[in-house]
């Protein structure tokens, strides 16, 4: 910025583009805009390290940048406030955001600040349920609980994951996709989000935990392999013509004993958020791991106990989405 004038802006758009602050020096120089002099606001602090792209300190020094407000810090050993004291070795002035816009940053950030200071991905839980604490419908309903417009909204957040994981029961109960697809019209759900969502959804891994490898081969999991990648998560007690069976139908499969060691795993192949649907079984491993960062919670305004299901309050009464959130990398 310039006299209160934005002149450039960027952000790292995927894994191996330019970093947010190469892209917003390439707008600058898109509008015809010299950046020297100028104040760079940034989200994360400007890396010092060679990876798939150079330091972007480097590009701010040459750039003539001569403020650089940073909004929070990079807990990665290999930044880790580098990038800063580059920075004002070479006559920058640095500083460090505080209040709401430091919290702000944190939270866009948490899965990358968790799988940088350990190895794991952020995992948060998605379940929706009914006013009496029910996660299924009786059977010969629809398996729906939760609104249409709720379900979109879980589109864009599986399109927002790394990965997507759902526990074997709920498979052999409704062979789901597990996909990210988009409203029809574009534009995904996002009443509970503040803004709408456009642009194609990019298909992320699909995790199955499956103990004894009971996947059907004739799942849709295994037949949408070209949609998106499969990993199962298997015991040493599966019986291996089960899992050779699946690994020849195009799955991956990884033995691991618990959910701390399949996180581990998930984290070494460079995953940083992990969406947890679908399973009370499996929701409750993680819970009892002490394995969920984040909980979203659609309930919706129904009674399913025993007995055909209440419209508790009206049918056009809207899914309340409840969103805790138990830890802060």
């Amino acid at each position: 910025m310039r006299d209160g004038e934005v002149i450039g802006e960027g952000f790292h758009a995927k894994l191996g583009d330019l970093h947010a602050e190469r892209a917003a020096l390439a707008d600058c120089r898109e509008r015809g805009e010299d950046p020297a002099g100028a104040t760079m606001y940034v989200t994360l602090e400007p890396c010092a390290h060679e990876g798939r792209q150079p330091p972007c300190v480097e590009a701010i020094l040459e750039a003539g940048i001569a403020r650089v407000v940073i909004a929070s810090e990079d807990p990665s050993d290999k930044a880790s406030g580098r990038g800063p004291g580059i920075l004002r070795d070479g006559g920058v002035e640095v500083e460090f955001a505080a209040g709401e816009e430091a919290t702000a940053a944190r939270l866009l950030n948490q899965p990358f600040r968790k799988h940088a200071r350990t190895g794991l991905p952020l995992v948060t839980l998605k379940l929706a349920m009914s006013l009496d604490g029910q996660t299924t419908t009786p059977e010969g309903e629809s398996p729906w609980i939760s609104s249409p417009e709720s379900q979109g909204l879980v589109h864009r957040w599986r399109a927002e994951s790394d990965a997507i994981a759902v526990g074997i029961g709920t498979v052999l109960a409704d062979d789901p996709l597990l996909t990210a697809r988009p409203d029809p019209s574009g534009v995904s759900y996002a009443r509970y989000a503040g803004k709408t969502h456009t642009g194609t959804s990019r298909q992320r891994l699909r995790v199955v935990f499956d103990r004894q490898a009971r996947l059907p081969l004739d799942s849709q999991f295994l037949r949408t392999l070209d949609q998106a990648p499969l990993l199962i998560v298997t015991s040493q007690n599966a019986d291996p013509s089960r899992t050779a069976a699946l690994r020849e139908a195009g799955a991956e499969t990884v033995v691991a004993e618990g959910i701390d060691a399949a996180l581990a795993d998930l984290g070494r192949r460079g995953i940083a958020s992990l969406f947890l649907e679908g399973g009370r079984t499996l929701a409750a491993a993680f819970v009892a791991a002490s394995a969920i960062d984040e909980a979203r919670v659609f309930v919706a305004p129904v009674l399913l106990g025993e007995g055909e299901r209440i419209e508790a309050v009206g049918p056009d009464a809207e899914d309340t989405l409840i969103e805790t959130r138990f830890k802060e990398w």
